[in-house]
């Protein structure tokens, strides 16, 4: 059994990371972190790391930013894994993340929806055959409170593809300031903000009198719960060091 502890946990996607732990057979949660304190859970709900006694085997971390310094220094203090899946970090921080992962295990992934990560596999998959001859755009959609375009999923992808690209690409954003034909090098990438999208990526390939298409929907956020959950799984025994999808993807075939 994993025990989990879920930093967050009186948010939204906190309240689908404690529903998702408690459906796996595999996990159950300790204790949350909560600066808010106490809310209607079947386990116990600290403000801050400092009020922790107990040790739990991984952390998942549906917060804010400004929580990151209290959970690493916990994190390698007791040598607990984390799964982080808080985004809005700053370079800096990053950079933390990455010097914590040379003493604990870290999951660190912009988009925590295995099928995402899929799409992006095939997308690179994709790119090593067609690259050079199709063109290549991507298109995301999301609901219109979201603040930031293009989505970091959008950018996961677009930088998975240019890996497989024998030439850097060039990302274009907005073709309207443009007065010239698409260059060949270019990935093209399109924002949609509209109603309650929940997270929608396509992927096209447009070649001489043939397109190939890539897409990939996300009906509600618990599906980013839930793979926080198999990365904790995941997580738990690993040595350290930094991780994502693309690992917990491998240890799956």
């Amino acid at each position: 059994m994993v025990n989990v502890a879920i930093v967050g946990c009186n948010g939204k996607m906190g309240g689908f990371v404690a529903a998702a732990v408690a459906e796996n057979k595999e996990t159950k949660t300790m204790f949350g972190i909560d600066a808010f304190g106490e809310k209607d859970f079947d386990f116990p709900v600290y403000k801050s790391f400092l009020d922790v006694t107990d040790k739990p085997d991984v952390i998942i971390d549906f917060s804010n930013p400004a929580v990151l310094d209290d959970m690493l220094e916990f994190a390698v203090k007791d040598s607990v894994p984390c799964v982080i899946c808080t985004t809005g970090y700053s370079k800096e921080q990053v950079q933390k993340i990455k010097n914590a992962s040379n003493k604990v295990a870290v999951f660190y992934s912009g988009n925590m929806s295995l099928g995402i990560n899929v799409l992006i596999e095939l997308a690179k998959s994709a790119a090593k055959v067609l690259g050079g001859q199709f063109d290549i755009e991507i298109i995301e959609k999301h609901h219109n409170q979201k603040l930031d375009a293009p989505s970091g999923t959008a950018l996961m992808i677009a930088d998975g593809i240019s890996s497989e690209l024998s030439e850097e690409p060039q990302y274009v954003f907005d073709r309207h300031t443009y007065r010239k034909k698409r260059e060949k090098n270019e990935i093209g990438i399109s924002s949609i903000r509209g109603g309650t999208i929940v997270g929608e990526h396509e992927v096209i390939f447009a070649g001489h009198d043939e397109v190939v298409t890539i897409s990939h929907q996300a009906q509600s956020k618990e599906v980013f719960a839930v793979g926080s959950v198999n990365a904790a799984v995941f997580l738990a025994n690993q040595k350290p060091g930094m991780y994502d999808m693309g690992n917990l993807l491998l240890s799956k075939i």
